[in-house]
């Protein structure tokens, strides 16, 4: 199994090590790819609207694609971010404005229909389900049909102040959780996921999309007709 995770922080606090927890439970044959944010993408989008036209003209395309070659090609997503004033982390928010070329709106790519998903964030208090919802509504707009997460509040400011009972917790969680993900059965695409698949084929088709570069992406993969990206 292919597994790729992505942090929302560069430093390796609770809520990496919950991710590292699932990765290293799931699968016994696997290679992981890790990717820190801000380290590995240290850019916010400029709202240039240049991707529209094509991704390779975003100004910070060469990082981008190292990284989302890796998401391309993984099995496994699991994205992990702190939560910082109610919500995901700055870094993780703008991961997502630079990859929204990816959503289904624009320019979908078949290979995420077939994946499966993570998302994990902690907090000192509450609210660390507001974090995960930032990230997993981007993957379902990206056409992930698999998406689950973990949001705990652990009353701590580090993994080392963590306590014991806390701990033992979340092994149970994570083992749970590993062992779902284990489970080579292609994941089923939703009604919603389908729903909003047609709603945006129809968009294109008419003309409607962002830039007249989206529909020839939608005719030249087959989009706009009865192909759909699940059933490659």
């Amino acid at each position: 199994m292919n597994i790729v995770l992505i942090h929302g922080q560069n430093h390796k606090g609770s809520t990496y090590h919950i991710g590292r927890m699932i990765a290293d439970k799931v699968s016994e044959e696997k290679e992981i790819t890790e990717f820190f944010l801000p380290k590995d993408l240290n850019h916010f989008c400029l709202g240039c609207y240049q991707c529209i036209e094509g991704d390779h003209n975003c100004p910070f395309y060469e990082e981008k694609k190292r990284i989302m070659e890796a998401v391309e090609a993984a099995d496994l997503l699991i994205f992990t971010t702190p939560t910082y004033c109610l919500r995901a982390s700055a870094p993780m928010k703008s991961f997502i404005d630079l990859t929204f070329t990816y959503w289904m709106t624009h320019r979908p790519r078949a290979c995420m229909f077939s994946k499966k998903a993570v998302v994990i964030s902690t907090s000192a208090g509450a609210s660390a389900k507001s974090a995960t919802k930032d990230v997993s509504t981007a993957l379902f707009y990206w056409g992930v049909p698999y998406i689950k997460s973990v949001g705990v509040a652990l009353q701590a400011m580090n993994w080392n102040m963590v306590s014991r009972k806390k701990k033992e917790k979340l092994d149970k969680i994570t083992t749970k959780l590993a062992k779902k993900l284990t489970n080579n059965k292609k994941p089923f695409v939703g009604f919603k996921t389908r729903f909003i698949f047609f709603a945006m084929s129809k968009m294109q088709a008419a003309g409607m999309g962002s830039s007249p570069i989206e529909k020839t992406y939608w005719e030249e993969n087959g989009l706009l007709g009865k192909k759909r990206p699940w059933n490659r």
